[in-house]
């Protein structure tokens, strides 16, 4: 074998290893996107959890404000009557913005 034929032999082998690594890259490269898809649908999936979370404790801390005992008719139609207008001027705050 001549040193030319080693040196084309060689290159051969190196190219070939080369392509081997770059086949296992790419085969990584699809795992690891693959994972991170994963990733991002669990935190979606935990962020919808914790929207409905909110949503439920704010929905029992307003059953829990508008609960009405024996003789507190009265002051549970004022608080209402409170939160309504409250709800009302965020709204006329909100069409302003707009």
């Amino acid at each position: 074998m001549n040193p030319s034929e080693k040196t084309l032999t060689d290159f051969e082998t190196r190219v070939r290893q080369m392509i081997l690594q770059f086949q296992q890259m790419k085969q990584e490269k699809l795992q690891l996107q693959q994972k991170i898809n994963e990733q991002s649908q669990a935190i979606e999936d935990l962020k919808a959890r914790v929207t409905q979370a909110d949503n439920d404790y704010n929905s029992l801390k307003m059953a829990r404000m508008l609960e009405i005992t024996d003789g507190n008719l009265v002051d549970a139609k004022e608080h209402l009557a409170r939160m309504i207008r409250q709800v009302n001027k965020c709204i006329a705050i909100l069409s302003d913005e707009q």
